[in-house]
């Protein structure tokens, strides 16, 4: 038996951060997708396989501990952090439909990625909805959107700590979505086009870190970050207006004031700030970071400039223009 599901990456455009804190946030489903094939295998374990990132690894049905192989087929002793974070969040996904405890053989696992890891295009909430709607076709479980979205939000508190429900909620429904946690994700009609330019960094994001370092900076300055948290849902909401009436320039306003309000923050790094300024000095009307920050990616808004946008940034870092796609997980 084999099954296969398919989920969509994202970009947050507006409000990363904020939404942890309850507040809006603005994103898209982008054409980058991850993939999950699932099998019954040749063996007791589970055996997950990520050929784009060179990854093989195991995951025990008795213990459930998470074992990386090297290229010998033996347990590496010292594997990719990031490498073990992907297995937990496929191990966390699979035990909540019960899949892997409840069967009697193992299982072979195939990841196939679109979408760069720690660059903040959602990575992990796409391979964690991946995985739950293909464990739970395998099982002939039928599963609603709603709640698939909602299982993939306790995989990512449980592997990272503290998350916002905006990433799996954006890989399981697909499109452009306006998000707060008392209404859910309410699709938005954009009355502009979105040509959207994506550069990322080598050094990739840590999203449990980094929330909880927006935490600690909260607490220990209430009366200012909180303010700014409340400025960030203004112009957000502001930000939902200009789209949805179809004004270009000030969505790019609005996506350079929100780059400085998280480097307030202090999720900017040096080199995701370069990569800012290179876009804008190539053309994009607005550009700033997308996702946890600390490294990762940038998003560039660029109508009329993609081309040129897309060479600068190929110049400096890695880089590749997205679409947004209306399709959500697929299985």
């Amino acid at each position: 038996m084999t099954v296969r599901a398919s989920a969509p990456g994202k970009a947050i455009l507006f409000g990363e951060h904020a939404v942890v804190y309850g507040k809006p946030a603005i994103a898209v489903a982008v054409d980058k997708r991850a993939s999950v094939t699932i099998r019954e295998g040749s063996n007791d374990h589970i055996q997950v396989k990520i050929p784009e990132l060179n990854v093989y690894g195991v995951i025990n049905t008795e213990t459930g501990d998470v074992s990386q192989l090297n290229s010998e087929g033996e347990v590496d002793q010292k594997p990719g952090t990031t490498d073990v974070g992907i297995m937990k969040f496929i191990k966390s996904a699979l035990s909540q439909t019960d899949l892997g405890s409840s069967l009697d053989h193992g299982l072979d696992i195939t990841v196939n990625l679109e979408i760069p890891i720690g660059a903040g295009l959602g990575s992990s909430a796409a391979i964690t909805i991946a995985t739950l709607a293909a464990a739970a076709r395998y099982k002939g479980q039928e599963l609603s959107l709603e709640n698939l979205a909602q299982m993939g939000h306790q995989v990512e508190l449980e592997v990272q700590g503290a998350a916002s429900p905006l990433d799996t909620t954006v890989s399981t429904l697909g499109g452009f979505l306006y998000f707060t946690r008392e209404r859910g994700a309410v699709r938005i009609k954009p009355a502009l086009e979105m040509p959207l330019v994506v550069g990322y960094t080598s050094q990739p994001g840590n999203t449990g870190i980094l929330v909880e370092g927006v935490r600690k900076l909260r607490q220990a300055h209430p009366t200012i970050i909180n303010p700014l948290l409340d400025v960030m849902e203004k112009l957000t909401n502001q930000a939902r207006e200009s789209i949805t009436r179809g004004e270009e320039k000030q969505v790019g306003e609005l996506m350079n004031i929100n780059q400085g309000l998280l480097d307030a923050l202090g999720v900017n790094t040096t080199e995701l700030s370069r990569l800012v300024y290179h876009a804008r000095r190539a053309g994009a009307t607005g550009s700033k970071l997308t996702g946890a920050g600390g490294g990762g990616s940038i998003i560039a808004y660029c109508p009329g400039k993609t081309r040129e946008v897309l060479e600068e940034l190929e110049s400096v870092e890695n880089a590749f223009q997205v679409g947004i796609s209306s399709k959500g997980v697929t299985w």
